[in-house]
């Protein structure tokens, strides 16, 4: 039988936080872009600190919390090969290789398969989706980014495993998802804080960033809303673009 050629993937070459990081991705299928932005402005560990990353793609929330947070241990566990192997070549161009570590596995095998710590971070932008029946089907290279074939209970549940007790959970999401993750994560952590992320002002809330605790017990806080875009021509808020440029993060 002859050998199947394939065609590597195309890469491009990318800068976020103002030119402090690079980062190297396909030109086709998922782009990284607001969402990690936000996810990785609203992480603040101490230095010494650990943080996992469920689907850590390419690498682009991660390079951005190196950037931002020196000396921070960084581990990203990410399903697609080729994704994978991108977000270690960032973590090199990046010159953050001997603090990050990647590995190629699946959040539905659960965390013990990974055989590792807890972190005291334990972060993720999930799929958006868990029903192939509710959007028009993705293009073959955004599916992994779209589609979470294993329902949002399986990235929660990793999630929880992977963070020491007392230690804090980040993540991203629909806001049309905050009820499911309030009562997924709820089963084992709390003191929750959610920012609703608002495309304008006078526009419902799109995404939710939600911080929980894990034990921890303190009553829920709604905080105050970050708006993207302005109507004034702008493209971004002044908020939103300082924290595009690493000017400013989101405390909690």
């Amino acid at each position: 039988m002859d050998a199947v050629e394939t065609t590597p993937p195309q890469i491009v070459e990318n800068g976020l936080l103002n030119g402090r990081v690079r980062l190297r991705q396909l030109t086709r299928g998922y782009r990284a872009g607001m969402d990690a932005a936000l996810l990785a402005a609203a992480v603040a560990p101490q230095t010494g600190q650990s943080v996992i990353e469920a689907g850590c793609g390419a690498g682009a929330v991660l390079m951005q919390i190196a950037a931002r947070h020196p000396s921070v241990q960084l581990t990203g566990l990410e399903r697609d090969p080729v994704m994978a192997d991108l977000a270690m070549q960032n973590a090199v161009l990046n010159g953050v290789e001997a603090a990050t570590t990647i590995r190629q596995g699946d959040v539905a095998a659960g965390f013990r398969a990974l055989n590792m710590t807890p972190a005291d971070w334990a972060i993720s932008n999930p799929p958006f989706f868990d029903d192939a029946g509710a959007l028009r089907a993705p293009a073959e290279g955004k599916r992994g980014a779209w589609m979470a074939d294993d329902g949002l209970q399986a990235w929660t549940g990793f999630l929880l495993k992977a963070v020491r007790e007392g230690g804090r959970i980040v993540v991203i999401h629909r806001a049309d998802r905050l009820a499911d993750l309030l009562a997924l994560l709820g089963e084992k952590a709390g003191s929750f804080a959610v920012r609703p992320i608002h495309p304008f002002a006078d526009e419902p809330a799109k995404r939710v960033l939600v911080h929980a605790i894990k034990t921890g017990r303190a009553p829920l806080r709604l905080l105050p809303p970050l708006v993207l875009h302005d109507r004034e021509g702008g493209k971004h808020t002044a908020q939103a673009e300082a924290i595009l440029r690493g000017e400013a993060g989101l405390n909690w």
